[in-house]
């Protein structure tokens, strides 16, 4: 049975793998085929904000909750 858990693993996973295709592993792998990956793998400025606009988001919602938490508590 899936639960919630097993789901985000997996969805982490995939989103680990294809990142690591489109800014590690293209330079050495031919082009996959597949449109989308393409052309993140041969863009040089823009496949970086899409991988990092996950890790900054949640930052980003994390630090606002411990803000949210101090104005409650004070």
């Amino acid at each position: 049975m899936l639960n919630i858990g097993h789901i985000i693993t997996a969805l982490t996973a995939t989103f680990f793998v294809i990142a690591s295709y489109v800014i590690l592993f293209h330079t050495f792998l031919p082009l996959s085929g597949v449109y989308a990956l393409d052309v993140l793998a041969q863009d040089t400025h823009y496949k970086y904000f899409a991988l990092f606009i996950i890790p900054m988001g949640a930052y980003f919602v994390i630090a606002n909750w411990v803000g949210w938490q101090y104005y409650q508590n004070s």
